[in-house]
């Protein structure tokens, strides 16, 4: 019930419905959260969620930063899918190279570098199946020409990358120094298929119960 409690007060009080972000999707995307943090997955001390909901159009701003400290929204913006996906929305989604496809599921956020697409920031896919070769396939968070309004108003949909959560170019150096260096990016889509380790409620939940008694003053 506490664990329940917290995450509808961090979505009221972060302001997520008006954002524009469903609650049962903020709850899977925390709930694997904690567990990434009981298992020292991501740093302590970053307590920054990013959320990706590819079950809505591309014409949508589906990407959401949030500061669970702060108990607000950082970033909110468009963010491509992989060509292979779909068009206007991302239909299929795989782990296999060369497939141009997104991958589902729990990431964790590595290092920076300079590449074709300027600052881009590496990521570890945390899910056996579904996004574990995301190194491999080289998927990245960077920015790119083809994620702005004007590219939507051309085309009718946002283009599409070859399977990284790409960014506008003008937001993506920022979005991506904040959410650097061990912190949580969740990737979801309506699917039949996927399934986490990092969605056990019960190992949340003890997880959240130990932060609150580490939390409490000693007498």
């Amino acid at each position: 019930m506490a664990f329940d409690i917290h995450l509808e007060e961090l979505y009221e009080d972060a302001e997520l419905e008006a954002a524009g972000l469903n609650f049962d999707l903020f709850a899977k995307a925390a709930t694997g959260f904690y567990n990434l943090k009981e298992q020292h997955k991501i740093k302590s001390d970053k307590n920054v969620l990013s959320i990706v909901n590819f079950g809505l159009s591309s014409n949508k701003k589906r990407l959401w930063v949030i500061d669970l400290d702060k108990k607000e929204v950082l970033f909110k913006t468009h963010v491509a899918h992989g060509r292979g996906s779909g068009n206007e929305k991302a239909v299929n989604f795989s782990n296999i190279e060369n497939s141009h496809m997104s991958s589902l599921g729990f990431y964790v956020t590595e290092n920076t570098y300079y590449g074709s697409h300027g600052l881009s920031l590496r990521l570890e896919g945390l899910d056996p199946n579904f996004n574990s070769k995301a190194k491999q396939r080289a998927i990245v968070v960077h920015g790119a020409d083809y994620v702005s309004e004007a590219f939507i108003k051309q085309h009718g949909r946002l283009g599409r990358s070859h399977g990284c959560p790409a960014l506008p170019q003008e937001l993506s150096p920022e979005i991506i120094q904040t959410i650097k260096d061990g912190t949580c990016l969740y990737i979801d889509a309506p699917s039949k298929e996927y399934k986490s380790a990092y969605l056990d409620t019960n190992s949340a939940v003890k997880t959240f119960q130990a932060s609150l008694a580490q939390s409490q003053p000693t007498i």
